[in-house]
């Protein structure tokens, strides 16, 4: 899936490029090399992601420009994203512009994950929730919500070893193994006051278990050696597959 997710990205930024306007700006990050990661976080049967989506809908949550959620169109899944305007980098019109122009059948759900929120389907296959959980205000709420509706998710969010470099201890703190998140400021990380929680490793493990997942796969990537909450050289990022306990048989 890797190889045809990057050649499907190649393809599509043409078409960005092509469709360029002066109205709005692209998301700027390449969301479908999250395919690389996930090629190296997935074994045995997990890495047959249509299989575990199977005959139910699949979910991109936070879907960007829509690359990820059109590129699983292609594989013959049926696709809903959920996403916010007002917290989206160009207010989704980048996305509303690409599923015009392909004809797209993917599903768009405007819904405000800091709020409360209902899914439009009561059972999904597979979720992707790559990149967004730091950039929610009540990660628990949506986890939770989540293990309720889908068998599987997929997840990536930053995590930290230390504290933050900018810390005015003189030596920085090592809170890896505590089970714990740290609040960033308003514009502490990458000047994005939509950035809110970052997970030790031992504190995603333990939102996780408390929302009911089950870790199937995980790793880590990046600045695995002393990670921080907010600088860019210290950014490390856990991948993980978890399975929601309400499906066990």
């Amino acid at each position: 899936m890797k190889d045809k997710a990057l050649a499907f990205d190649t393809a599509l930024s043409a078409t960005k490029a092509s469709l360029s306007s002066t109205d709005f700006p692209w998301y700027p990050y390449g969301t479908l090399n999250n395919l690389i990661h996930l090629d190296a976080l997935l074994t045995g049967t997990n890495r047959q992601l249509l299989k575990l989506i199977g005959d139910r809908a699949t979910l991109d949550i936070g879907c960007a420009d829509g690359d990820l959620a059109l590129f699983l169109e292609t594989l013959g899944c049926e696709v809903q994203v959920v996403d916010y305007a007002p917290t989206n980098y160009n207010s989704l019109r980048g996305f509303k512009l690409l599923k015009e122009f392909f004809s797209s059948s993917v599903e768009l759900n405007e819904l405000d994950l800091d709020a409360q929120f209902a899914l439009p389907e009561k059972s999904y296959g597979l979720v992707f929730l790559l990149g967004i959980l730091y950039h929610l205000k009540n990660p628990f709420f949506v986890l939770e919500s989540l293990a309720k509706v889908t068998e599987y998710c997929l997840i990536s969010t930053r995590i930290a070893k230390f504290d933050s470099e900018i810390s005015q201890l003189k030596e920085r703190v090592d809170f890896s193994h505590i089970p714990a998140a740290y609040l960033l400021d308003d514009l502490e990380a990458n000047g994005d006051s939509s950035n809110y929680w970052i997970f030790t490793d031992a504190g995603l493990r333990r939102i996780l278990k408390r929302t009911g997942w089950e870790i199937l796969d995980y790793k880590l990537i990046g600045n695995t050696l002393n990670s921080d909450p907010a600088s860019v050289g210290g950014d490390e990022r856990a991948f993980c597959l978890v399975r929601s306990s309400r499906f066990r048989v």
